[in-house]
């Protein structure tokens, strides 16, 4: 079945760096548009970036210059790498696909706090 396990998250300063992972199976992965997203407490999940299969990349204006989503298909791998980061980034973050949605993983937790 169509499993996404992130990982990477963690607690880090304000202005401090991040490298998320997620490990993706059961889906033609080579095929498929995949993304990030994050749900910060509160508030509704929200599309934060996406990859095409080809590798064009889109950004949300929030994480535009700080953020940036890359993807491996030989492994089946999305990563975000996180740079600058704000406390107001502070969120789950989750990838699936960029469509249609399949059941989400577990998601890691990044905390952005002095």
């Amino acid at each position: 079945q169509v499993q996404f396990v992130e990982s990477g998250g963690g607690l880090v300063q304000p202005g401090g760096s991040l490298r998320l992972s997620c490990a993706a199976s059961g889906i033609m992965f080579s095929f498929l548009d995949m993304a990030w997203y994050r749900q910060a407490p509160g508030k509704q999940r929200e599309l934060v970036a996406s990859i095409t299969s080809g590798g064009d990349t889109n950004h949300v204006d929030s994480v535009k210059g700080r953020f940036t989503i890359s993807r491996d298909n030989a492994k089946n791998m999305v990563y975000l790498q996180m740079n600058s980061l704000k406390p107001e980034d502070t969120a789950v973050y989750y990838c699936n696909k960029r469509w249609i949605l399949s059941l989400w993983g577990q998601g890691t937790q990044v905390t952005v706090s002095s």
